[in-house]
């Protein structure tokens, strides 16, 4: 990515897919070019989180709703320390931002961390198109002297492809850290003294997911992606869990090595969208590129454990091939299809019948809403508690 200052909302930009379909618009944040996967997000709310939610990184996110920044940048809402989206297309940004709690408008933000984005262009026509074609490489020129078509066009079949691509070490933190458990009074309780301690492995894990174990009277230690069995065990923890996280999960041999270490000693076990991923391949199933894939807060899921339909909030462009009508045989004992999207029939969860483990593809910590699967928390609390028991 190569960046300049703030671009004024009269530069000229153009948007280029690698099948040669190109869009032209404004420069939108910061002047420069970039290149990612296309994907659009069909969330109406929500922009910060889906910015600075590392799942995001080296994509090129297309927004779906028409008015985006109507809100600010605030501090409170951030879901990482960084803007992650390779680049950003909206169609009609605000002009003036409007919120009690906005420090500085979207473009301002965009400018100011490097993000290369664009305005101005048909995002319903570019999404219909991302639908039928499925996503794909893209880059984002803007400036007064844009090269040609051609050159454009050449350069983004030159990035690098999503499918292949090993990106968890590269958002995860590097040291471990702790976030204590929330008491009654909402204040943090001293390390060491919750009820509960989870070791979480970072692959590009969210503020939220912390935050909602902590609600819950856990502490929780977050370790980086390159944790070993060992590191997980030195946490002495009630429970392990998986974050979220970008790339291929075909990749991920080191993750599925641990979570396997950590299924073997039978320790509860909860993952969320990339550890859902990281789950079936421990469990020996396959995993493979959608088409488009889910991104936004409005996917429709069943549990089917339970019959209740939920409202999901989803960023995922990878999903698990288990048999959804089975239980399956696995090294870890039974194995069945929890969680199943209503809209494609895409696994959405996983299950052992003989271990306490679970996972999930979709965001129940979900900032920004919607809240129908932060019940799943509370599960893993279940788990953890008959575990003990």
């Amino acid at each position: 990515m190569t960046t300049s200052t703030r671009g004024a909302h009269r530069t000229p930009a153009v948007l280029v897919l690698e099948d040669g379909r190109t869009f032209r618009g404004r420069a939108y944040g910061a002047v420069g070019a970039t290149f990612g996967e296309a994907v659009f997000s069909t969330g109406m709310t929500g922009y910060q989180e889906t910015l600075t939610d590392p799942s995001y990184h080296r994509q090129v996110v297309v927004m779906t709703a028409p008015h985006i920044g109507n809100t600010g940048i605030n501090d409170e809402d951030m879901e990482s320390r960084k803007i992650w989206v390779s680049g950003y297309v909206v169609r009609d940004p605000a002009r003036v931002p409007s919120n009690w709690r906005s420090t500085r408008s979207l473009d301002e933000e965009l400018a100011a961390q490097g993000v290369v984005g664009i305005s101005g262009i048909d995002t319903r026509a570019l999404t219909r198109h991302l639908r039928e074609r499925g996503a794909m490489r893209v880059g984002i020129f803007s400036g007064n002297a844009l090269p040609d078509e051609g050159t454009m066009l050449a350069e983004v079949r030159q990035a690098p492809e999503m499918s292949g691509a090993d990106l968890s070490a590269e958002v995860a933190t590097t040291e471990a850290y702790v976030v204590p458990a929330i008491g009654p009074d909402g204040e943090a309780v001293p390390i060491g003294t919750a009820k509960f301690t989870v070791a979480a492995i970072d692959l590009g894990i969210k503020g939220m997911t912390p935050h909602r174990m902590a609600e819950r009277g856990i502490e929780v230690h977050v370790l980086p992606a390159t944790a070993t069995v060992e590191d997980v065990y030195a946490a002495d923890p009630d429970g392990v869990f998986f974050s979220n996280g970008p790339g291929d999960p075909s990749t991920a041999d080191h993750p599925v090595s641990v979570m396997r270490g950590v299924l073997e000693r039978g320790t509860p076990l909860f993952g969320i969208c990339f550890g859902n991923q990281i789950l079936g391949r421990a469990l020996g199933f396959g995993t493979f590129k959608l088409k488009y894939g889910h991104r936004g807060i409005n996917q429709p899921v069943q549990d089917r454990t339970t019959g209740k339909v939920e409202v999901t909030a989803h960023n995922h462009g990878f999903a698990v091939d288990a048999p959804l009508d089975k239980v399956s045989d696995t090294p870890y004992g039974r194995a069945e299809v929890s969680h199943v999207c209503l809209n494609d029939n895409v696994v959405e969860g996983l299950q052992l019948l003989d271990k306490p483990a679970f996972s999930v593809q979709y965001h129940p910590e979900a900032a920004a809403g919607p809240h129908d699967a932060a019940y799943l928390f509370d599960r893993f609390v279940n788990l953890m508690e008959g575990q003990r028991a």
